[in-house]
């Protein structure tokens, strides 16, 4: 099979490449925006920016599936003038435009990183449930998931979308990145008294899990959750963060409503509910119809983390 990835310079796209390169019976070529060397083995193709009028005609030749990562991500403090309109361009016209010239030239299947900020900020979810996109990436990413869908129907292109939680792993950045920093300097955590419950997934286990997807018969037309299968507090994500750094965790109990208060005076309340809420993921279509289990359990996954950060 002759598989095209996107984004694949990225923090999941590097490691993807790394995991597809020795998958048998696989071609693999990256569209990359710019001049960049990618794994030996690895095709590459210069398609320049992804929005509306990239033109991916050269990219898709002879191309059976299509796994889409490229996106504009979630970033705190935006400085765009326009959020929305920012992440629609990329994330909803981008891959719209995609998905057109990949239907046009037969690709039979698009596996497509969605987020699991399209069902909400906090809850515990399964597939069925109704999305509730809070913010202008969540809103862009159910909006491209929309019109997959109906141009993969049209096109009777098989699509799968994957709703990650947040992703860990070596080369970790933003929020996750900032709480190693914190552990590694021993710096006091306010979070002993959390008792919420939070998805994560492993680098690995994302990886594996979008490489079933590529090519897994009852994944047509599904959309699935994916995490490491084990629901972490706040405080003991950081407890075994520690333990995997080989850095005593200082937590301090301080009661959650405390820290919602103080958070929301000074205008992180949003910051503090990623910290303090709860946001589960049922992964069990998953498990029910692809037979996926997570290769790795999360201490293995903080260890690979914390190897990286090293």
């Amino acid at each position: 099979m002759k598989l095209l990835v996107t984004g694949c310079t990225g923090f999941i796209g590097t490691a993807l490449l790394e995991r597809l390169r020795n998958e048998p019976g696989l071609t693999v070529r990256g569209a990359v925006r710019r001049e960049v060397e990618l794994p030996e083995g690895v095709g590459r193709v210069q398609v320049g920016e992804v929005s509306p009028e990239t033109d991916w005609r050269s990219a898709l030749a002879g191309v059976e599936a299509v796994v889409h990562l490229a996106a504009r991500v979630h970033v705190m403090g935006d400085t765009a003038a326009d959020p929305l309109a920012a992440f629609r361009h990329v994330n909803v016209g981008g891959t719209l435009n995609l998905a057109r010239q990949a239907a046009a030239a037969g690709v039979g299947r698009i596996v497509y990183l969605s987020s699991v900020k399209v069902n909400g900020e906090t809850g515990s979810f399964s597939e069925g449930d109704p999305v509730s996109p809070k913010d202008a990436y969540a809103i862009s990413k159910h909006e491209a998931e929309s019109g997959l869908r109906e141009i993969a129907g049209r096109a009777g292109m098989e699509l799968v979308v994957v709703r990650p939680p947040l992703v860990y792993g070596a080369g970790v950045g933003a929020n996750f990145a900032r709480l190693m920093r914190a552990v590694e300097r021993g710096v006091p955590l306010p979070l002993g008294m959390v008792h919420n419950r939070r998805s994560l997934v492993a680098l690995e286990n994302l990886v594996d899990f979008i490489v079933t997807c590529t090519s897994h018969p009852a994944a047509a037309g599904r959309t699935f959750f994916v995490s490491d299968s084990e629901d972490l507090s706040t405080t003991e994500l950081i407890r075994r963060l520690g333990r995997a750094m080989g850095r005593p965790a200082r937590l301090i109990p301080v009661p959650p409503a405390w820290l919602m208060t103080v958070a929301t005076l000074a205008g992180r309340r949003d910051d503090a509910r990623r910290l303090l809420g709860t946001l589960e993921v049922d992964i069990s279509r998953a498990r029910q119809l692809l037979g996926w289990e997570p290769p790795i359990g999360v201490d293995e996954g903080l260890r690979q983390a914390s190897n990286g950060w090293a």
